[in-house]
């Protein structure tokens, strides 16, 4: 889930990748701020549960904590502390001590806002100002120049906003952001999912300067009036008259529908070599109802 939401997936698509409910993907995310909890490793300086477990063995054979830490390559000292703290030898376990240690090491590192709190203050109140916890980093780097424990990364800022068990500056602190996001994404190019796009459209700056000027008969812009769903109309306005034709979509509103009832409803009209033609030119808008504008071209002998 995590690493599509790095690339910028939209909730709801994450869902149906793993087969989950969207509103149980969301209220995950939202959990967690939209950051990615960091998953725990054990540290390097710690027994492992296999040295542990040559600690039991050299418990039971009677060994001292000194020739136990000889065979592991430890200090006895870490030796002495890791029985201690589970129970003496008597009830010194592997299992059970390297569980223990696993449970302990869940304590959360004191972000620098919190053990700061002059600094926490100040970033509150610049935050209530609206501003971005980038322009409060750099501004703290241009007042406090000599003072660095006054210094802080936009990062940081926002995981205190964000991060589950931080939020140091508050539940409601996300909406003087710029985005006002409760969780936060990836910022990543949102991906085309092929709705909403147009192929080769014209700009309508390339129209001849007739049409701009309304200044000729036969010109028509075409919309999509949208109604109580299913209901809408196609509309066709003539741009020097006025004149307005309402195309019913009694089947649906999409592409190939919008299509065709254009197609037929401009059919009507008098062709472009009738001296009375009222067919010259059409224009539709930049709806996906009108992806296929180019199909319309086609079928009748105007420009679009």
């Amino acid at each position: 889930m995590w690493e599509l939401w790095a690339k910028g997936e939209p909730s709801r698509l994450i869902a149906r990748s793993l087969r989950s409910n969207p509103s149980a993907v969301r209220a995950h995310l939202a959990k967690h701020g939209g950051v990615r909890p960091p998953a725990r490793r054990r540290s390097g300086r710690q027994l492992t549960v296999e040295q542990r477990e040559e600690v039991t063995r050299g418990i039971a054979a009677g060994l001292s904590s000194r020739a136990i830490a000889g065979s592991l390559g430890c200090a006895p000292s870490t030796v002495s502390r890791e029985i201690a703290r589970n129970g003496g030898r008597a009830a010194c376990r592997a299992t059970s001590a390297d569980r223990a240690a696993w449970e302990r090491a869940r304590r959360p590192k004191a972000s620098r806002l919190e053990l700061r709190p002059e600094l926490l203050q100040i970033v509150r109140e610049r935050l209530a100002l609206d501003w971005s916890p980038e322009q409060i980093a750099h501004w703290l780097r241009r007042a406090y120049p000599h003072d660095p424990l006054l210094r802080i990364s936009h990062e940081t800022i926002y995981r205190s906003i964000y991060v589950a068990g931080r939020r140091e500056l508050g539940p409601g602190s996300a909406k003087h952001l710029r985005s006002g996001r409760s969780v936060r994404r990836a910022r990543v190019p949102q991906r085309a999912h092929g709705r909403g796009v147009l192929r080769n459209m014209v700009s309508i700056r390339d129209r001849p300067a007739c049409v701009s000027e309304r200044a000729e008969v036969g010109h028509w812009e075409g919309d999509l009036v949208m109604g109580a769903r299913p209901s809408a109309v196609a509309t066709l306005v003539e741009r020097s008259t006025r004149y307005v034709r309402v195309v019913p979509l009694p089947d649906d509103y999409k592409a190939a529908q919008v299509r065709s009832a254009i197609a037929a409803n401009l059919a009507l009209l008098p062709p472009p070599t009738s001296p009375c033609s009222r067919r010259r030119f059409a224009r539709p808008s930049r709806g996906i109802a009108a992806a296929r504008w180019q199909s319309i071209k086609s079928s009748q002998p105007i420009s679009a």
